[in-house]
């Protein structure tokens, strides 16, 4: 094969295989890392938590004093938007130290598939998965981080505190 081919393959494998190694995310327990095929890093965004959030009670979740339930949030995100939102959820997804944050998705029994889950960045501790967190931090829309991570909503520079840890 002539080099002018090889080369560019090369390049392109690389390529592939850093953007593959890029969407793997340690997680904060025991269960296997979600690794999309290039199809689906190609189609869709950031993988949201699907089989370990089913195993997740989320009944009983009060809404925050003075706060929004995950729904609201979504339901309101325009008026929301660049403001501060609260939020009393359990953590259903858990990753350190991406970009230098610690990246949560926190769910409360509200809304339906594609506004029940929400998105939260922290400098903060990093709380396990079950945990029943109050966040408190600003509201962004259609934030792009660049290989596919895509989030029309998201809670950023949050500070996240503990109420109750997972059974």
């Amino acid at each position: 094969m002539s080099r002018f081919l090889t080369r560019p393959m090369l390049v392109v494998a690389l390529i592939l295989s850093v953007a593959a190694c890029s969407q793997e995310e340690p997680t904060a327990t025991a269960a296997a890392p979600e690794t999309p095929d290039a199809s689906q890093m190609a189609s869709s965004p950031h993988p949201k938590p699907t089989e370990g959030a089913a195993n997740i009670d989320l009944s009983g979740i009060v809404k925050a004093e003075g706060g929004q339930t995950v729904a609201e949030v979504f339901a309101a995100r325009d008026q929301l938007e660049g403001k501060t939102v609260v939020v009393r959820a359990k953590v259903v997804k858990a990753n350190a130290n991406i970009m230098d944050k610690n990246w949560l998705h926190v769910r409360d029994g509200s809304g339906e598939d594609g506004t029940n889950d929400l998105t939260v960045t922290t400098t903060g501790v990093l709380p396990e998965v079950g945990d029943t967190v109050v966040v408190t931090g600003a509201l962004g829309l259609n934030r792009d981080f660049g290989m596919n991570y895509q989030y029309p909503v998201i809670v950023e520079d949050a500070q996240v505190a503990v109420e109750a840890t997972a059974e």
